[in-house]
């Protein structure tokens, strides 16, 4: 921790972690995990027969909402929820039984009702906001038309209750053939193909695909190309298909799309030839092939959507093409634009032009923001980076007052039950509205109670006073840093992954199968265990805290090693496997930021500038020192043939 603690409120600490979130006894969570399993398998006799005995739990809020959404669609009467809805208000389980309800009434068309609870909702999600566009049509509302217009591009694979929204953009001539096309074009981006053949219901008659032509377009592009009528290109139909058709072949080779768009470009239309280019210069970037700078420019001025603008960016920061860095970020929509990775490259666009007083602008209004690019807007600045004085010590009422908080009690119960999805709704439902003092507070109950990942989540939250040491918490010190340094790896690093990894959830386990602290995937903690000789190794092994950091840190040496020391390329291997981020390299020597920003896979690109960041201020704490972090990315070495050898995992 970056200050000391009294005694005093040591002792209060401890008091509330014994007495203020002290667990119900076993049986009577044993009795909650036998009503949620029969929530989730319809047993309404046995919940009904459980609930009794919960009165008084922790999670009793929970039972009855169990018993009253399994009362859904017909069985639950408005007064009914209404009780429930007073009695709970302003807490995550109303906001649930709302929404669960709204959506009842919404499907039912019951616009009475529905008016009268959703402006109560406090983050209605799609479902809700359509039905509520619906409801407003059905008011003949004509403003909700406008509302619902920038959803006919962003919402491209729409939940049900969207359809009459979008449909009544149709009927209102506000969306025409040229916007449906468009509209096909981004969902082929996207890759939500099916729902691309659902729009293309609603082009005219003499537009329309058939499902046939679109199947070809699709699976079969380039035969569609080769053998298409010699008159093809006299129809919209016929060029639109060719177009779909040359998005689908970049999407496997750009190159061959190249090659059949030159041979098409003097039969399409303007905005053809420029979406097309634009799709095989974006599935260039994401390669890094030297031609998509040069693609991207045949698009010429045509609109480009976020995702294929932003990878315009990279592929110009790739081939150090400031002009164009500068040009396609002036050109985002403002929104995109004011992002911070946006506002930093167009800083250093102004840079490498020499507009210092223009570059320095930008860097000032994202400067001090505790990320990745707010730290290298620190750097060109000039400014340390630093860790921001510790508040002032939590007092006994605030540790008190955090620890009664029945939000907070119900998401540590749920936790404790390994009901983690619920868990974390629950407790970040509560975060909503805290003061800076009070999610310092519920930080420390939270690492008090070792939920180290909801501690984090509290204290990231904080505006004005800051407590780094619950932000960057470093737990499991005594096995993670005497390994770090058997390892010779800066611990800081070490922490800066594992923060990204699990958030310090020694049972973690991804989507993927990835376990424990440094989230190992199987086959790598096999291997690994091989290598070091690790005797008696099975993987049930890999949650155990000590197994996990000795396998996770081995595993991080020998990444580094076989990449250049470099901790951005290991950071990036980590997460995509060494031979992609040996492949991600430039045939020249890249400034380690850009390497970062150019990483394909969003996942991992996020990652890299995550664990870089968190290092920073790992390092900060740990050294007692301000930091930068440009030195960290430094210089990534050109792509070089490696030799033949065992691959790591």
């Amino acid at each position: 921790m970056t200050f000391s603690r009294s005694a005093a409120l040591l002792c209060c600490l401890l008091f509330v972690s014994a007495a203020g979130v002290a667990a119900p006894a076993a049986p009577a969570d044993e009795r909650l995990l036998a009503a949620r399993d029969a929530f989730r398998v319809g047993d309404r006799a046995k919940l009904e027969r459980l609930a009794p005995e919960l009165r008084g739990h922790d999670l009793e809020a929970w039972v009855d909402y169990w018993l009253l959404v399994g009362r859904l669609p017909d069985q639950l009467d408005a007064a009914t929820a209404r009780e429930f809805l007073a009695r709970h208000e302003q807490t995550y389980v109303a906001e649930k039984l709302r929404g669960d309800w709204l959506k009842v009434l919404g499907k039912q068309q019951q616009w009475r009702e529905f008016d009268a609870e959703y402006g109560k909702l406090a983050t209605p999600d799609q479902e809700l906001v359509c039905y509520a566009l619906q409801n407003r049509r059905a008011r003949g509302d004509a403003g909700m038309l406008d509302e619902a217009m920038p959803l006919w591009l962003s919402l491209l694979e729409p939940p049900d209750p969207c359809y009459p929204v979008l449909e009544a953009l149709i009927w209102e001539k506000r969306v025409l053939a040229d916007d449906v096309w468009a509209r096909v074009r981004r969902q082929f981006e996207a890759n939500k193909l099916a729902a691309a053949r659902y729009s293309a219901n609603y082009l005219p008659p003499s537009q329309t695909p058939t499902p046939a032509q679109l199947d070809a377009a699709i699976e079969r592009p380039l035969p569609l190309l080769v053998k298409q009528p010699a008159n093809w290109a006299e129809k919209r139909l016929g060029r639109e298909l060719a177009v779909l058709a040359i998005q689908r072949i970049a999407k496997n080779d750009p190159r061959q799309a190249a090659e059949q768009l030159e041979k098409l470009a003097p039969k399409l239309d303007e905005a053809q030839r420029g979406w097309a280019w634009a799709q095989i210069g974006w599935q260039a970037a994401t390669r890094h092939l030297p031609e998509a700078v040069g693609w991207y420019r045949q698009a010429g001025n045509a609109p480009l959507s976020d995702e294929v603008a932003q990878w315009k960016v990279r592929a110009a920061l790739r081939a150090h093409d400031w002009g164009l860095v500068h040009a396609t970020i002036e050109r985002m929509p403002p929104a995109l634009a004011a992002l911070p990775e946006w506002t930093y490259w167009l800083g250093r666009a102004h840079l490498a032009g020499g507009q210092l007083t223009e570059a320095h602008a930008l860097f000032r209004k994202i400067s001090g923001q505790p990320n990745f690019y707010g730290n290298l807007a620190d750097d060109e600045l000039e400014r340390p980076i630093k860790v921001p004085p510790p508040a002032v010590a939590l007092t006994r009422d605030e540790i008190v007052g955090a620890a009664g908080n029945p939000g907070l009690k119900r998401a540590l119960a749920l936790l404790r039950l390994n009901m983690r999805v619920e868990g974390v709704r629950e407790w970040n439902w509560t975060l909503r509205g805290m003061s800076d003092r009070q999610l310092l507070a519920a930080a420390e109950l939270a690492k008090r109670n070792d939920v180290y990942d909801r501690a984090i989540a509290a204290a990231d939250r904080t505006r004005d006073e800051h407590d780094y040491s619950l932000r960057y918490l470093a737990p499991f010190g005594d096995q993670v840093r005497p390994a770090a340094q058997r390892q010779a790896l800066d611990d800081a690093w070490v922490y800066g992954l594992m923060r990204q990894e699990s958030r310090f959830i020694t049972n973690a386990k991804s989507t993927v199968g990835a376990s424990g602290l440094m989230q190992l995937m199987p086959a790598t903690a096999k291997w690994v265990a091989k290598k070091i000789g690790l005797a008696n190794y099975k993987h049930g092994n890999v949650n155990d805290t000590e197994t996990n950091v000795l396998l996770g840190t081995n595993y991080m040496r020998m990444v580094m090693e076989s990449l250049d020391n470099h901790p951005v390329l290991a950071s990036a291997a980590y997460n995509a496997g060494p031979g992609r981020a040996r492949k991600w390299r430039a045939e020249q020597p890249l400034e380690g930021a850009i390497y970062a920003e150019t990483i394909p896979f969003n996942e991992t690109r996020d990652y890299v500038k995550k664990v870089m960041s968190n290092s920073v201020y790992y390092a900060a704490l740990f050294e007692g020192k301000p930091q930068t972090l440009k030195p960290k990315l430094g210089m990534i070495g050109p792509r070089v043939a490696v030799a033949k050898g065992e691959e790591l995992p």
